[in-house]
C-alpha cells in the first residue's frame, strides 16, 4: 500500500501545498492544523528603505497599515511571496530561493534599514554588516484540534509535512493528547531547524535540502519511496 502525504500548514498555503503535491503525482491531503489570525500593530518609528518578508500571511494579515508602506521595495523569502506583494501593488526589490537568511546574505556590502514584517513565531537572522533589520509582528498562528479521524488514520501510518517549528510541536502535542504512536509516522520538514523541533521516536524524520516548497514535496515523494516493500 502507499501511505499518504498529509499537509497540515494553514490556509490557503495547505491548499496551496496539496495542488502542487498533486501536479507532481503525490497522493496528497490537506488537514489544516493551524490557523492564521492578525494581530494589532503599528509601524515602528523610524526611516525604512525596504519591507523584509518571510511569508505572504503578513500581506493576507496585516491590514490597512500595510497598504501604508506599498512605497517600500520588497525583500521577499521567496516567488510566491513576491507575486503576492506584487499583487498588492510593491515593487519587488530581490526575491530569494533559501530562506530569509540566504536573502540577507546576499544583500552583504548594502547598507539598508529594512522593516520585517513578520509572525509572532519567527526564524532568528543574522543580517551582514550594514544591514539593520526593525520587527512589526502583524499575525500568528494558532494550533487547531487533531480530529480523531485523522488520530486514526496517523496510526495506520502517514508521512506528513512540516512547514514551521510552530506546526511541529503543536503536531507532536495533538499526538501525545489522542495517543498517536509516533513510531508510525514519517515526517518531512521544511529545514534542520523545524526538524530539530519535531524531537525524536518518528518512524523517519529528514529536513529538506533547502527550505521551499519544491525541495520539501521532492524530499516527501523520495521518503515514500524509501518506505518499506511491503507499505509502498
Amino acid at each position: 500500500m502507499t501511505i499518504p502525504i498529509l499537509a497540515i500548514r494553514p490556509e490557503p498555503g495547505c491548499s496551496a501545498t496539496v495542488a502542487a503535491g498533486r501536479a507532481l503525482g503525490l497522493t496528497i491531503e490537506a488537514y489544516p492544523l493551524l490557523e492564521i489570525r492578525p494581530v494589532s500593530w503599528a509601524r515602528p518609528s523610524g526611516d525604512f528603505d525596504g519591507l523584509l518578508l518571510g511569508s505572504a500571511n503578513a500581506l493576507r494579515h496585516g491590514g490597512p497599515p500595510v497598504d501604508k508602506l506599498v512605497d517600500k521595495p520588497v525583500y521577499a523569502v521567496g516567488e510566491t511571496t513576491a507575486e503576492a506583494a506584487n499583487e498588492r501593488g510593491f515593487a519587488i526589490a530581490r526575491s530569494g530561493r533559501g530562506g530569509l537568511q540566504d536573502l540577507l546574505d546576499s544583500l552583504a556590502g548594502q547598507r539598508l534599514n529594512l522593516l520585517r514584517l513578520a509572525g509572532r513565531e519567527r526564524a532568528p537572522l543574522a543580517p551582514p554588516s550594514g544591514i539593520s533589520i526593525a520587527t512589526a509582528i502583524v499575525y500568528e498562528s494558532l494550533g487547531l484540534p487533531l480530529p480523531v479521524p485523522l488520530a486514526e488514520r496517523l496510526n495506520m501510518g502517514a508521512l506528513v509535512l512540516l512547514h514551521s517549528s510552530g506546526a511541529a510541536r503543536h503536531f507532536i502535542a495533538e499526538c501525545d493528547r489522542l495517543a498517536v504512536q509516533r513510531r508510525d509516522i514519517r515526517l518531512a520538514a521544511l529545514s534542520p531547524r523545524i526538524a530539530e523541533a519535531a524531537g525524536s521516536g518518528w518512524a523517519a524524520l529528514r529536513s529538506a535540502g533547502q527550505p521551499n516548497e519544491a525541495a520539501l514535496l521532492a524530499l516527501a515523494r523520495e521518503m515514500c519511496h524509501d518506505l518499506p516493500r511491503g507499505m509502498r
